[in-house]
């Protein structure tokens, strides 16, 4: 509760700093914000065109099964990145000044959604133009953000945290978030897969979002609730556990950057 007393308190900082992580990092660009919506489609681009013709991969409606997947991709990747060194390039304003440092890690993790909800116009865009439409599946996106939101805000905590002692954090990371990508059905389905390899999809929380996702823009019916709620419950505990992490570590970060 004094966290969220404290973030009330300075919630005019957490406002700023949201908006400042919207509009600054395409601040310098002639294109600004529009990167937000080019660099998704750049990615579907190339993937679209090697893997229905190079890798013979057949799926129907190919293009918008692989948008719904790279959308919410791009927001766990760039808010993991981004996040994990929040700390470290704030350092001269955490030597200077006293504010709750939670606030860093939470504005980069709320930005990154903003700028999800405002990417989904592309998935409804091409579900239009795919002769898809729009269904009313659309109520649980919020739902399913959420769960995103919470699961990547622990992740957050964590690794900002340990990257002001371990300074290759932000390159391990990079790595494993290379690595994951090919471990999420976002160029394929896990339909393709059988025996013990689906234990890989099991345990891996962003294959389950991905397929809520295309459960509603794709495929128009219920997401697997059951799945949701539980990795809801698992995001809950995962940012308690990681937020006593990253509070006990941060009283040492102005030390240590």
């Amino acid at each position: 509760m004094g966290l969220f007393k404290e973030l009330y308190h300075y919630r005019e900082l957490l406002k700023t700093n949201v908006q400042k992580e919207i509009r600054g990092k395409y601040k310098a660009s002639v294109l600004g914000v529009l990167w937000s919506f080019i660099n998704p489609l750049l990615m579907v681009l190339v993937y679209a065109i090697v893997f229905p013709y190079i890798m013979r991969v057949k799926t129907e409606n190919y293009l918008i099964f692989l948008i719904c997947g790279i959308i919410p991709w791009n927001f766990f990747t760039l808010a993991v990145s981004q996040g994990t060194t929040c700390i470290t390039n704030n350092s001269n304003l955490i030597k200077k000044v006293y504010f709750p440092r939670e606030i860093l890690p939470i504005s980069v993790v709320t930005s990154g959604l903003v700028n999800f909800f405002i990417s989904c116009l592309i998935i409804v865009i091409f579900v239009l133009i795919g002769g898809l439409g729009i269904s009313w599946h659309l109520i649980f996106l919020p739902l399913i953000a959420l769960v995103q939101y919470i699961i990547t805000l622990a992740i957050v905590f964590l690794l900002s945290a340990f990257n002001v002692y371990i300074k290759d954090t932000e390159y391990i990371v990079n790595f494993l978030i290379n690595m994951l990508f090919y471990a999420t059905p976002i160029l394929y389905t896990t339909d393709m897969f059988s025996g013990a390899i689906t234990w890989i999809f099991k345990l891996n929380p962003i294959a389950h979002l991905i397929n809520a996702y295309r459960d509603i823009f794709y495929l128009q019916r219920i997401p697997n609730l059951g799945n949701l709620f539980i990795l809801f419950i698992i995001g809950l505990v995962a940012v308690y556990i990681c937020y006593k992490i990253f509070d006990k570590l941060e009283k040492r970060f102005a030390e240590e950057i």
